[in-house]
C-alpha cells in the first residue's frame, strides 16, 4: 500500500442486503401514549419505560408537544438514532442533557441510506432494550446537577410517516424528495456509499423541520456525517445548533457501533486494527510530523503489518480485512491534502472491512449474521479540532474514556463542542 495515496477497494459489490425493508420493531401499541390521553401505566411498565416517557409515533402529537415545550420556555435537543442503542448513543444523550431541559430521541432505521446490497433487513433492532437503557439513563441523571434535562420523548415514526409520498428508493437515480450535499457527500463514505448520505441529510432535515429543535446532537466518530449536517444547516438556513461528541471507545479503542455486535469474537479481536493505524498517525503528529506520507505511512504500515500476520495463519483461524481508504483531508471540503496547515487543520479518517469468516468453527461466537457478510468500520482523528470547528462554548462530557482525555490524545476532544450556530438562535430559560 502506497502511504502517498488515497488507498480505496471499493466493497459496495461484497455487502448483501435487501433493499426497502422496514423498521420491524416499532413502539408497542398499548406503549403509545397520546400527548393529550390518559397515560396507560400498566403498557408503559410492561415495555420498560415510565410516565415521564412519551413513545410518539405521528407528527401531530410530535407537534403538539413540541409546542407545549416551546410555550413553557423549555429548551430542546434532538438525538437521531437508528436504535440497537449502546453507550455512544447514551453518550450524545448525556450530553443533550447536559443543556437542555427536554432530550427527544429518534429512533429509526432509515431505509434510503441503505444501497440496494446493503444490509437493512439484517440491521440490529433492540427496541425494548432501548427503551430500558433511555429509562435507566434517566434514573442516573436525576438528582445530579450537571444535568438540567432527561429524556422525555421517543419519537419512532414507521417509514410511512417520514416518507408520506413516493415509496422511498435505494436506486442512485431513483425518484423521490432527497437533500443532496455534494460534493462534500461524494467522497470518502460517499464514494463507497454512493446513496448514504442522500439518505443521511434527508432524514435528517425531514427530522429537523419535524422537531425544530434548539440543538441536535451527533457523535465525531461519524465525522463526514457531521460535516455533511453542517453544510446543510449552514446552506438551507436551518434554526438550530450543531453540536459534536467525543466518540466513545470499548476498552481495546475500537469506536462504539451499533455494527460491532456482527463481528464475533474472531473479527472482533483485530476489529482495533483501525483505532491502531490511527494512533500510530497521531504519534507522528505528536513529533512534528505535518506532511502526508509522514502521517499517513505509518497508519498504513500498521495495517499493512495486522494484515499481514493474518494472512499467515491457517483459514479455520484467521480474520480477514481489507483497508477502504485512508485519507489525510480538508476539514471544510474533504479534499485530500498534502500537508497540513495548522491554521486550517485537517481531518485524518479510515475506513476497514472485516471480511466473512473463511472456516467458521464448531461452537464458535460469530455474532449476529453469522459473519457472512462484510462490516465496515470507520473511525477518524481531528488534528487542530478548534481549528476545525470553531465554537462559542464547550462543555466536559461526563464520562470520558481513557483515551478521549486531552492529557494522553490531544486529537481527541474531550468536551462536547459547540459546531455551529444557526440564525436567529434565541436563548430560552432555564427555569
Amino acid at each position: 500500500m502506497a502511504a502517498g495515496n488515497l488507498i480505496r477497494k471499493h466493497a459496495a459489490q461484497s455487502l448483501t442486503v435487501i433493499r426497502n425493508a422496514r423498521y420491524r420493531q416499532p413502539a408497542p401499541e398499548g406503549a403509545v401514549k397520546k400527548f393529550a390521553g390518559q397515560l396507560n401505566e400498566k403498557a408503559l411498565e410492561k415495555s420498560g419505560i415510565g410516565p415521564e416517557i412519551d413513545v410518539i409515533r405521528n407528527v401531530s402529537h410530535l407537534r403538539q408537544k413540541r409546542e407545549a415545550a416551546r410555550s413553557s420556555r423549555r429548551k430542546v435537543a434532538l438525538v437521531p438514532t437508528m436504535g440497537a442503542l449502546h453507550n455512544g448513543h447514551l453518550a450524545l444523550v448525556r450530553a443533550a442533557a447536559r443543556h437542555a431541559q427536554e432530550v427527544y430521541v429518534s429512533i429509526y432505521v432509515n431505509p434510503t441510506q441503505f444501497g440496494v446490497n446493503e444490509d437493512l433487513d439484517n440491521y440490529p433492532k433492540t427496541w425494548h432494550q432501548d427503551l430500558i437503557q433511555l429509562r435507566q439513563l434517566n434514573d442516573f441523571m436525576e438528582g445530579k446537577e450537571q444535568f438540567i434535562g432527561k429524556v422525555t420523548t421517543i419519537f419512532n415514526p414507521t417509514t410511512n410517516v417520514m416518507y408520506p409520498g413516493l415509496p422511498p428508493t435505494s436506486e442512485i437515480q431513483g425518484s423521490g424528495s432527497f437533500v443532496n450535499i455534494t460534493p462534500l457527500a461524494n467522497v470518502l463514505e460517499g464514494a463507497a456509499r454512493p446513496v448514504f448520505f442522500r439518505g443521511v441529510a434527508t432524514v435528517v432535515m425531514k427530522l429537523l423541520n419535524l422537531v425544530q429543535p434548539d440543538e441536535v446532537v451527533f457523535g465525531q466518530k461519524d465525522i463526514q456525517q457531521v460535516l455533511v449536517i453542517k453544510r446543510m444547516i449552514e446552506d438551507f438556513h436551518i434554526n438550530t445548533q450543531l453540536f459534536v461528541a467525543p466518540t466513545e471507545r470499548e476498552h481495546d479503542g475500537l469506536a462504539m457501533s451499533s455494527r460491532n455486535v456482527y463481528l464475533g469474537d474472531r473479527r472482533r479481536r483485530i476489529a482495533n486494527v483501525i483505532y491502531k493505524a490511527l494512533q500510530a498517525s497521531e504519534m507522528a503528529w505528536m513529533k512534528g510530523k505535518r506532511d502526508r506520507r509522514e502521517l499517513l505511512g505509518p497508519a498504513l504500515g500498521v495495517a499493512e503489518s495486522i494484515q499481514n500476520t493474518q494472512r499467515a495463519l491457517p483459514p479455520s483461524e484467521r480474520a480477514g480485512f481489507e483497508v477502504d481508504y485512508m485519507s489525510l483531508a480538508d476539514p471544510i471540503t474533504l479534499e485530500e491534502i498534502q500537508s497540513v496547515d495548522e491554521e486550517r487543520g485537517a481531518v485524518l479518517s479510515a475506513a476497514v472491512i472485516m471480511q466473512p469468516i473463511e472456516e467458521p468453527q464448531l461452537g464458535e461466537n460469530l455474532g449476529l449474521g453469522r459473519a457472512l457478510t462484510p462490516v465496515r468500520l470507520i473511525d477518524n482523528r481531528i488534528y487542530n479540532l478548534h481549528k476545525v470547528f470553531p465554537y462559542g462554548e464547550s462543555r466536559r462530557s461526563l464520562e470520558l474514556s481513557p483515551d478521549s482525555r486531552a492529557a494522553r490524545n490531544p486529537c481527541i476532544p474531550s468536551t462536547v463542542l459547540h459546531v455551529l450556530k444557526g440564525p436567529e438562535v434565541h436563548p430560552t430559560s432555564t427555569s
